[in-house]
C-alpha cells in the first residue's frame, strides 16, 4: 500500500485522541488554561457525565480578538515564550488542547481582554473554525464544549457510564483544587454532587483548610505534617497515619510544581516509605507537593501530562522516602482516632439510647415458656459466673500509682482484661491497648536497631536442634543461610529436609524453634520477588519478632503493663503492629461521654 499524507481534518483528530481521552481529559485541559490565565475563580458545568456539554468559567485575563483567532490554531501557544521546552513554568504548554478539542465536537469561546472595550467570540464545529465575533461577555472566558466525540463515534462508545463520566471529571477538579487551594473551584451538573471549593489564604492555614474541604477534614486529623528538603527540591503536604489506611490508591494526590501526577516513581517512593507499617493490600493516604527548578523534571513524556520524568530520579526517591518516614518516626507511637470513628458508627445505630428491655420478674422460669426449646438444655458455663469476670489483672484508683504515669501520653494501667487488653487512666480519657499487637512491634523495632548498631545478640543451644521441613521449605531456609546469620539466627543444611539450628537471637529468650523455622520459611515463600535484601531481612525480623512477644492469654503484673506503655511512647511506629494493625485506641472522656448521651 502507497504511503500518503493524511489530511488535516484526520490529523486533528488522532491529536485529539492523544490530548481528550474523555470528558474528564477535557476538563483538565480548560481548567489548567484558565488557571494559566491567572484565574482566582473558576466554575464548571456538565451535563450527561460531559458528552453534551462541558463549560467553563473564568475571571482569568481573557483573549483579545487576535489572540482568540490563534488559540484555535494547531501549535499556537501562549506558554513558551522563549521556545525553551526545558523550561516549563506553566500547567498547559503543548497548545493542543483547544484545536483538539475544536476538532471532535462543537467549541464556542468567549472571552474579553482585561481592559478592552468589548469581548469576543469564536465558533468551531467538527474542525471547521468560524470567524472571530464581536461578543457582550463582561471579563474573563467562557468555554463550552458540545457533543463531545459526535465527530468520532468510535472514541465516543468506548467511553463509560454518564456516572461514571461524571465521577472521573469530579476526582480531576479534586486535584487541580488540592494544587491551587488561592483559587474557587465549583463543578456542578447530573449524575454528580455538586462541589464548591472556597479560596484559602495563602499560608499554613490556607493550605491545610483546603487540603481538609477536599479530602475532609477526618484526613488532617489523622494525618503528619510532611516538610523535607535537599538540594533544590522541596516536599510539603500531609500524610496519613499507617493505622489510616485504603483498600486502593485512590486517595494518593501527588503534584509536582503544582501539576497533579500519577507517575510510578513517586508511586513506588511511597510504597517504600509505609510498607514497613501497613497491612498487605493496603494503601497511605496523602496529598505530597513537590516543588523544583523546571530543567530538573521532563513533563513533555505523555499527551495528557500526566507522567513526569526527573533528571535526578534517586534523589527524588530519596526525598520522598525519607522525608514520610521522617514524619512517621517523630509520630512516636500515635496512631489513627479510630475509636471516634466507632463511636459515631455506634451512635448511628437505630436504638443505641433507647430503653433497655423490661427484666423479667424475679421468680420468672423460662423452662415454663410456651417457647422454650426442648432437648437443647445445658448447664451454665462456669467462665459466666459473676466470680470469674474480674480483671486478669487489677491496679486500679485504690492502689498506688506515680503521677507521672497518669500524666504520660498513654496513661497508667488500672487493668488487664481477658489477658489481652490493658486499660490505662490517662489525664483526660482512657486507653486500651493490645498487648501482643504492641509488644510485637517493640520487638521489632529492638531487632533491627541491634542489627543496625552492632549486630543482632545471639544466643547458643545446649544441643543444635534439628527441624524437619518439606524439601522445598528446608532449601529455601538453607540458601537464605547467610542473610539469617545476619540476624542471630545460624542455620544449616541437614540432609533433605532437615535444617539444623544452632544459635538464636538472644532477645528472643526461649522460643519454639520448630515453629520458628516453619514461619521464618513461609515468610522466605512469601518474599521471592521482594527486592532488596535489607525489606528481606525485616521480613524476617518481623517474624522472629512475632515470635518473642507477649501473647494473648499472657497475665501482666502492673509494673509490667506500665513498662510497656512508656516503651511504647518512646518508640516511633509503636501505633501499629508489625501487620499495620493498630496497638491501641484511645477514648476521651468527651467520647464516652456521647456513649452515655450525656453529650
Amino acid at each position: 500500500m502507497a504511503v500518503r499524507l493524511l489530511d488535516p481534518v484526520t490529523v486533528d483528530r488522532i491529536a485529539a485522541g492523544e490530548v481528550v481521552e474523555r470528558p474528564a481529559s477535557a476538563v483538565k485541559e480548560l481548567v489548567e488554561n484558565a488557571l494559566d490565565a491567572g484565574a482566582t475563580q473558576i466554575d464548571i458545568v456538565i451535563e450527561d457525565g460531559g458528552r453534551k456539554l462541558i463549560r467553563v468559567i473564568d475571571n482569568g485575563a481573557g483573549m483579545s480578538a487576535e489572540d482568540l483567532a490563534l488559540s484555535v490554531e494547531r501549535h499556537a501557544t501562549s506558554k513558551l515564550p522563549d521556545g525553551d521546552l526545558s523550561n516549563i513554568a506553566t500547567l498547559g504548554f503543548r497548545g493542543e488542547a483547544l484545536p483538539s478539542i475544536g476538532s471532535v465536537a462543537q467549541l464556542s469561546i468567549d472571552a474579553r481582554e482585561q481592559g478592552a472595550a468589548i469581548g469576543h467570540s469564536i465558533r468551531v464545529e467538527a474542525g471547521t473554525k468560524r470567524a472571530v465575533q464581536p461578543s457582550a461577555w463582561p471579563r474573563g472566558a467562557r468555554i463550552e464544549v458540545r457533543d463531545l466525540f459526535a465527530a468520532t463515534p468510535a472514541r465516543l462508545k468506548f467511553l463509560k457510564s454518564p456516572r461514571a463520566e461524571a465521577q472521573a471529571v469530579a476526582d480531576i477538579v479534586r486535584r487541580i483544587a488540592l494544587a491551587h487551594h488561592d483559587v474557587s473551584f465549583t463543578l456542578s451538573g447530573d449524575h454528580l454532587t455538586t462541589l464548591a471549593f472556597r479560596a484559602t489564604s495563602d499560608d499554613a492555614k490556607g493550605f491545610s483548610d483546603r487540603v481538609a474541604q477536599v479530602l475532609g477534614r477526618d484526613f488532617i486529623d489523622n494525618s503528619l505534617l510532611i516538610e523535607a528538603e535537599r538540594e533544590d527540591m522541596r516536599l510539603t503536604g500531609f500524610a496519613g497515619l499507617p493505622t489510616w489506611h485504603r483498600a486502593t490508591a485512590a486517595m494518593q494526590y501527588v503534584f509536582v510544581n503544582g501539576r497533579p501526577v500519577r507517575d510510578k516513581l513517586l508511586a513506588g517512593a511511597v510504597r517504600g516509605a509505609y510498607i514497613d507499617f501497613l497491612p498487605a493490600g493496603r494503601h497511605a493516604a496523602l496529598a505530597l507537593y513537590l516543588e523544583c527548578d523546571p530543567r530538573e523534571v521532563d513533563v513533555n513524556v505523555h499527551p495528557a501530562k500526566a507522567e513526569v520524568r526527573f533528571r535526578d530520579p534517586g534523589l527524588v526517591r530519596g526525598l520522598v522516602v525519607g522525608g514520610l518516614k521522617s514524619a512517621i518516626t517523630n509520630a512516636g507511637h500515635r496512631a489513627a482516632d479510630s475509636a471516634r470513628a466507632a463511636i459515631a458508627a455506634m451512635q448511628g445505630r437505630a436504638g443505641v439510647f433507647q430503653s433497655p428491655p423490661p427484666r423479667p420478674s424475679a421468680d420468672w422460669d423460662w423452662r415454663a415458656s410456651p417457647a422454650a426449646p426442648s432437648g437443647l438444655g445445658e448447664a451454665r458455663q462456669a467462665a459466666f459466673d459473676v466470680g470469674d469476670v474480674a480483671p486478669s489483672a487489677d491496679a486500679r484508683a485504690h492502689a498506688e500509682t506515680r503521677a507521672e504515669d497518669v500524666a504520660a501520653p498513654l496513661g497508667a494501667a488500672r487493668a488487664q482484661v481477658h489477658e489481652t487488653y490493658i486499660v490505662a487512666q490517662t489525664r483526660d480519657g482512657m486507653v486500651i491497648v493490645d498487648q501482643h499487637a504492641a509488644h510485637e512491634r517493640l520487638v521489632y523495632e529492638r531487632l533491627k536497631r541491634q542489627r543496625e548498631e552492632h549486630g543482632v545478640a545471639r544466643q547458643g543451644l545446649l544441643a543444635p536442634e534439628v527441624v524437619e521441613l518439606d524439601e522445598a521449605s528446608a532449601a529455601r531456609v538453607a540458601d537464605a543461610a547467610p542473610e539469617l546469620d545476619k540476624l542471630g539466627l545460624s542455620v544449616e543444611a541437614f540432609g533433605p529436609g532437615a535444617i539444623l539450628v544452632r544459635e538464636t537471637p538472644a532477645l528472643l529468650g526461649r522460643v519454639d524453634i520448630r515453629q520458628l523455622i516453619a514461619d521464618i520459611a513461609d515468610t522466605l515463600a512469601e518474599d521471592a520477588g521482594l527486592q532488596g535484601a535489607e525489606r528481606r531481612l525485616d521480613h524476617v525480623l518481623a517474624t522472629m519478632a512475632c515470635h518473642n512477644s507477649v501473647r494473648a492469654g499472657r497475665r501482666l503484673t502492673p509494673d509490667e503493663m506500665n513498662a510497656l506503655l512508656r516503651e511504647m511512647e518512646a518508640t516511633p511506629g509503636s501505633g501499629q503492629c508489625n501487620h499495620g494493625r493498630p496497638t491501641y485506641v484511645e477514648l476521651k472522656l468527651a467520647d464516652i461521654e456521647k456513649l452515655f448521651g450525656r453529650r
